[in-house]
């Protein structure tokens, strides 16, 4: 493979990193992928942590891996990027270690901090005219207690005196290329995530005024660059224990809302992606900043400049399925799937529980004999935000079983989507067929139903799963000349896989 052209591309998940080896030409083909495991520390008032270690550790046993099992070149990697996961909290200090653990986006702790904040007549927690600023400037708010505002002022307020030690904030990505290169940066995207980014057309940078405001000391936020920006240089340390140069080029990558959509192909405005992987979303790319601050959708800076997501998410999708792996599907007896054929890596669980679900839910009929399902399993975004939320079957009757359950499971992801849609709709219209991206879409029944539920066309491109990595890869092939420009991507990612409405099955 010397003289192949290779990025190397990590998506950083809540649970896992994947590595994945692209070589870059005419089409963009996947070489390989490696996957590491990894907890996520969920307790009691809300808490949910990770070790930023464990996220190092991971990209370099990766990284490693996929160079031994693929027989690659260093030299042949001419660079490496990321998708992530997105609003977590990594604080570190003067030696650019993290101070305490990282804050996932699921931490949910920080509600007495935003009460604090919100006293006076306010909206969504937020007071009247403080919120208003935030629009102007941003476009959005932190109205969620999960937001990362809150989780810095809850470290602030709990854990002073290792606040004082606070050198930067960082999300997860932009932490990782901090231990890296050595370089304190974060991407556009992830700085819009932290509501203190001043994105208005001719800014673009952070806002000094939202920073008085919401009281965040602006010397701990890094410097912004675009996703497609080298953003350093491997380090001798890291390059030593993933068998890389020391040379390559580390691009700043992005977050996985605004990757995802760039490895499914939807990139054109007005064009729409379905997300189905741990959480999920309905996005839609626009041209301006749209806000629905009742049905909790907002515009996030894209990695296409000028351009936005239109955003609306979903707390759980398919862990939701990994919840009807662990206590619908494997049962003690082992009735519905063998124990053993459920791999030990969460992607490939995925794949064995969709190549189960596709041959048993077509046993069962649209509409799962009546149940229905709220996959809300851990709280809710949009269209409405509330993290008490929970699922619930209804209408269970002595003659369902768990056929209909597993189903229904699949149906309410599905509604649920629909919902997130229609609500998108009410200000963005979203044109053509949707793209379909995550574990998720590796299921074609998931997929059939998406389409009969909604209505619309369901795109699905090849290697659903590795969207992110993709889009991460395509950035990076765009700093380094090897892509011309963002209107090349949907020539190189076309769709495998196309999924019409049945129209005795559809709502619409």
């Amino acid at each position: 493979m010397a003289e192949d052209t290779l990025i190397l591309s990590f998506d950083v998940g809540t649970t896992s990193t994947k590595a994945c080896l692209y070589k870059i030409g005419d089409a963009i083909q996947l070489i390989n992928s490696v996957m590491k495991e990894y907890p996520i520390h969920l307790s009691d008032g809300g808490k949910a942590e990770q070790n930023p270690e464990d996220w190092v550790n991971a990209l370099v046993f990766t990284a490693g891996k996929i160079l031994e099992e693929t027989g690659t070149t260093s030299s042949s990697v001419k660079g490496i990027s990321f998708s992530s996961q997105m609003q977590g909290l990594v604080l570190t200090g003067k030696d650019g270690g993290p101070l305490r653990p990282a804050m996932s986006y699921m931490d949910q702790r920080a509600v007495k901090e935003k009460e604090k904040f919100g006293k006076g007549l306010a909206i969504d927690g937020i007071p009247l005219l403080k919120l208003l600023k935030s629009i102007m400037i941003t476009g959005i708010a932190p109205t969620s207690v999960k937001d990362p505002i809150w989780k810095y002022h809850w470290v602030r307020e709990h854990e002073p005196d290792l606040f004082r030690k606070v050198k930067y904030w960082f999300d997860v990505k932009d932490y990782l290329i901090y231990r890296l290169t050595g370089n304190a940066v974060c991407t556009k995207d992830s700085a819009c995530a932290t509501f203190l980014f001043d994105n208005r057309k001719g800014k673009q940078k952070w806002s000094l005024p939202l920073c008085r405001v919401y009281g965040i000391i602006p010397e701990h936020l890094p410097k912004i660059i675009d996703s497609h920006e080298i953003a350093g240089y491997l380090t001798e340390e890291i390059a030593r224990k993933t068998g890389l140069n020391p040379e390559t080029p580390v691009f700043g990558g992005g977050g996985d809302a605004s990757m995802i959509g760039l490895g499914a192909g939807a990139v054109r405005d007005n064009q729409a992606h379905i997300y189905m992987g741990t959480s999920g979303w309905v996005s839609v790319v626009t041209d301006k900043r749209t806000l629905d601050i009742g049905r909790k959708i907002a515009s996030i800076t894209c990695a296409i400049p000028g351009r936005y997501h239109y955003f609306s998410e979903q707390e759980t999708s398919g862990k939701c399925l990994e919840w009807v792996k662990n206590h619908l599907a494997l049962d003690e007896i082992g009735i519905y799937l063998e124990k053993k054929s459920v791999a030990d890596n969460p992607e490939s669980m995925y794949k064995n529980l969709f190549e189960y679900l596709n041959v048993v839910i077509n046993q069962t009929p649209a509409g799962s004999n009546g149940i229905l399902f709220t996959p809300w399993l851990h709280g809710n975004r949009s269209p409405f935000e509330d993290p008490n939320a929970r699922g619930i079957f209804f209408n269970i009757s002595l003659t369902n079983g768990k056929r209909d359950m597993i189903r229904g499971v699949v149906e309410g992801l599905a509604y649920n989507t629909l919902w997130m849609l229609e609500s998108i709709e009410k200000k963005v219209k979203c044109r053509g067929a949707i793209r379909f991206a995550g574990g998720g879409a590796l299921s074609g029944i998931a997929a059939q139903i998406l389409a009969d539920v909604t209505g619309r066309e369901i795109e699905v491109p090849a290697n659903p799963h590795n969207a992110g990595a993709l889009g991460g890869a395509i950035v990076a092939s765009l700093g380094l000349g090897l892509v011309a420009s963002f209107r090349d991507i949907p020539d190189k990612i076309p769709a495998e896989k196309i999924y019409s409405p049945d129209r005795k099955n559809s709502v619409i």
